[in-house]
């Protein structure tokens, strides 16, 4: 019997790690950390139990990985004239992609619950922060800025803000496309000057065209389809 290639040995572990991730994405978003089980994990994503474990030690690994995916995940966006833009479509990119992508919604999920103690929920909230400051960051270095603000003070209070915004959302059932970008077009006259703000794009949908182009805000590479596969 001919062996395996080692490179298709690796692709198919790759499929099967990502096929994981996104069945324990599922089962996270709709019924949290305690209440997930492995046994469900491995249903949905049609592997053996030696399969998940392969790729991760434990329930919590698996939560974790599901966590950090929040910000590993997201695509890069495209270079804008302003990077001031680029730091509003972080925003509106990772809105755009809760509405499309259970993995993301999962993640968010396991961000904000309490239980899984030994979890890592900062690195997520920080891994935004350092994102959003590095952008200001840039823009300030390139005059987009009002002179008195501070590139970190506002990367802080957007990413707080946008988590706030997501809980609210998903409890009162409003639409979380609509409310950051309502965010963005409050906030952002008072961190970059006249000139920039004007030019801003801040609109709902932002996130599907920032991705897709002007004639693409509804699609995305991403779904709610889970992949399966063998171990």
């Amino acid at each position: 019997m001919r062996a395996e290639r080692p490179q298709v040995k690796q692709d198919r572990a790759v499929r099967t790690r990502q096929a994981i991730l996104e069945a324990a994405g599922a089962v996270f978003e709709d019924r949290g950390y305690d209440a997930a089980k492995l046994s469900d994990i491995v249903a949905i994503a049609n592997v053996t139990k030696g399969a998940l474990y392969f790729h991760f030690d434990s329930k919590e690994d698996l939560a974790q990985a599901v966590i950090d995916a929040q910000v590993g995940r997201e695509p890069a966006f495209t270079p804008q004239e302003f990077r001031a833009q680029q730091f509003v479509d972080i925003g509106m990119i990772f809105s755009h992609r809760l509405r499309h992508d259970v993995l993301m919604r999962a993640s968010a999920r396991l961000t904000l619950e309490q239980n899984g103690r030994a979890l890592d929920r900062a690195a997520p909230y920080q891994g935004w922060i350092d994102m959003h400051t590095a952008l200001m960051v840039e823009a300030k270095e390139r005059g987009e800025l009002l002179a008195h603000v501070d590139p970190a003070g506002p990367s802080r209070l957007v990413v707080g803000a946008f988590a706030g915004l997501n809980v609210m959302s998903q409890t009162l059932g409003l639409d979380l496309d609509q409310e950051v970008s309502a965010l963005y077009t409050s906030v952002m006259p008072s961190l970059v000057v006249s000139a920039v703000a004007i030019r801003l794009d801040t609109a709902p949908g932002r996130g599907g065209r920032a991705l897709h182009g002007s004639g693409g805000a509804h699609l995305c590479d991403c779904s709610d389809s889970l992949l399966t596969t063998d171990h």
